[in-house]
Protein backbone atom coordinates (compact mmCIF):
# COMPACT_ATOMS: atom_id res chain seq x y z
CA UNK A 1 0.00 0.00 0.00
CA UNK A 2 1.47 3.99 -1.05
CA UNK A 3 2.38 5.94 1.65
CA UNK A 4 2.32 9.43 0.67
CA UNK A 5 3.26 11.54 4.15
CA UNK A 6 5.03 14.26 5.09
CA UNK A 7 6.47 16.01 8.39
CA UNK A 8 8.02 19.34 8.47
CA UNK A 9 9.46 21.76 11.10
CA UNK A 10 10.62 25.02 10.15
CA UNK A 11 10.35 28.79 9.73
CA UNK A 12 7.94 30.73 7.08
CA UNK A 13 9.78 32.68 4.48
CA UNK A 14 7.54 35.08 3.92
CA UNK A 15 3.45 36.24 5.27
CA UNK A 16 0.72 33.85 5.02
CA UNK A 17 -1.26 34.53 1.60
CA UNK A 18 -5.12 34.10 2.39
CA UNK A 19 -7.59 33.52 -0.83
CA UNK A 20 -11.33 31.91 -1.54
CA UNK A 21 -12.05 29.66 -4.43
CA UNK A 22 -15.29 30.58 -6.44
CA UNK A 23 -17.12 28.24 -3.69
CA UNK A 24 -15.92 30.17 -1.07
CA UNK A 25 -13.33 27.94 0.64
CA UNK A 26 -10.12 29.79 2.24
CA UNK A 27 -7.30 28.89 0.69
CA UNK A 28 -3.78 30.14 2.28
CA UNK A 29 -0.33 29.31 0.59
CA UNK A 30 2.45 29.22 2.81
CA UNK A 31 6.67 29.08 1.94
CA UNK A 32 8.55 26.81 4.65
CA UNK A 33 12.44 27.11 5.18
CA UNK A 34 13.88 23.49 6.54
CA UNK A 35 17.34 23.44 7.94
CA UNK A 36 19.55 20.03 7.95
CA UNK A 37 23.24 20.32 9.29
CA UNK A 38 24.90 17.09 8.66
CA UNK A 39 28.66 16.39 8.26
CA UNK A 40 30.67 16.01 4.66
CA UNK A 41 33.46 13.81 4.14
CA UNK A 42 35.75 15.95 5.80
CA UNK A 43 33.90 15.58 9.16
CA UNK A 44 32.82 19.52 8.87
CA UNK A 45 29.54 20.58 10.05
CA UNK A 46 27.47 21.85 6.73
CA UNK A 47 24.11 23.73 6.86
CA UNK A 48 21.40 22.84 3.71
CA UNK A 49 17.85 24.67 3.59
CA UNK A 50 15.28 23.55 1.54
CA UNK A 51 12.40 25.57 1.08
CA UNK A 52 8.87 24.07 0.52
CA UNK A 53 5.30 25.37 -0.85
CA UNK A 54 2.85 24.49 1.57
CA UNK A 55 -1.24 25.55 0.83
CA UNK A 56 -3.77 24.33 3.12
CA UNK A 57 -7.41 24.69 2.95
CA UNK A 58 -10.68 25.38 4.69
CA UNK A 59 -10.44 26.61 8.64
CA UNK A 60 -6.74 25.92 8.85
CA UNK A 61 -6.06 28.30 6.12
CA UNK A 62 -8.15 30.58 7.98
CA UNK A 63 -6.33 30.09 11.37
CA UNK A 64 -2.55 29.94 9.45
CA UNK A 65 -3.51 33.36 7.82
CA UNK A 66 -4.71 35.10 11.31
CA UNK A 67 -1.89 33.72 13.84
CA UNK A 68 1.67 32.83 11.41
CA UNK A 69 4.02 35.43 9.51
CA UNK A 70 7.02 35.37 7.93
CA UNK A 71 9.72 33.60 10.27
CA UNK A 72 6.81 31.57 12.08
CA UNK A 73 8.32 28.41 13.57
CA UNK A 74 5.43 25.34 12.44
CA UNK A 75 5.63 22.05 12.95
CA UNK A 76 3.41 20.51 10.05
CA UNK A 77 1.87 17.07 8.45
CA UNK A 78 0.46 16.71 4.85
CA UNK A 79 0.88 15.07 1.96
CA UNK A 80 2.94 15.66 -1.10
CA UNK A 81 0.81 16.93 -4.49
CA UNK A 82 2.29 17.59 -7.72
CA UNK A 83 0.69 20.50 -9.97
CA UNK A 84 0.69 20.16 -13.65
CA UNK A 85 0.08 23.06 -16.01
CA UNK A 86 0.64 24.32 -19.54
CA UNK A 87 1.86 28.03 -20.31
CA UNK A 88 0.32 30.08 -22.56
CA UNK A 89 3.52 29.15 -24.90
CA UNK A 90 2.44 25.10 -24.60
CA UNK A 91 5.12 24.89 -22.31
CA UNK A 92 4.43 21.65 -19.87
CA UNK A 93 5.38 22.65 -16.14
CA UNK A 94 4.82 21.20 -12.92
CA UNK A 95 5.82 21.94 -9.25
CA UNK A 96 5.43 19.48 -6.07
CA UNK A 97 4.02 21.22 -2.97
CA UNK A 98 2.97 20.02 0.22
CA UNK A 99 -0.74 19.86 0.78
CA UNK A 100 -0.75 20.38 5.08
CA UNK A 101 -3.61 19.01 7.26
CA UNK A 102 -2.58 19.71 10.55
CA UNK A 103 -0.69 22.74 11.15
CA UNK A 104 0.85 23.22 14.82
CA UNK A 105 2.33 26.95 15.55
CA UNK A 106 5.15 26.66 17.60
CA UNK A 107 6.46 29.12 20.30
CA UNK A 108 9.32 31.10 18.72
CA UNK A 109 12.71 30.69 20.86
CA UNK A 110 14.54 28.03 22.46
CA UNK A 111 11.85 25.57 22.23
CA UNK A 112 11.57 26.29 18.31
CA UNK A 113 15.34 26.34 18.26
CA UNK A 114 15.86 23.35 19.96
CA UNK A 115 17.38 21.28 16.73
CA UNK A 116 20.45 23.79 17.45
CA UNK A 117 20.99 23.01 21.04
CA UNK A 118 21.28 19.07 20.54
CA UNK A 119 23.47 17.39 18.60
CA UNK A 120 23.33 18.57 14.98
CA UNK A 121 20.92 16.94 12.37
CA UNK A 122 18.33 15.64 14.86
CA UNK A 123 20.46 12.63 15.19
CA UNK A 124 20.62 11.62 19.15
CA UNK A 125 24.09 11.27 20.62
CA UNK A 126 25.77 8.13 21.14
CA UNK A 127 25.17 6.37 24.76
Amino acid sequence: MPINRVILMGHLTRDPALRRVPSGTAVCTLGVAVNRRYRNGEGVWQAETTFVDVVTWGRQAEVSAERLAKGSPVLLEGRLHLDRWETEEGQKRSRLKVVAETIRFLPKGPVANAEEEGEPGGEAPDS
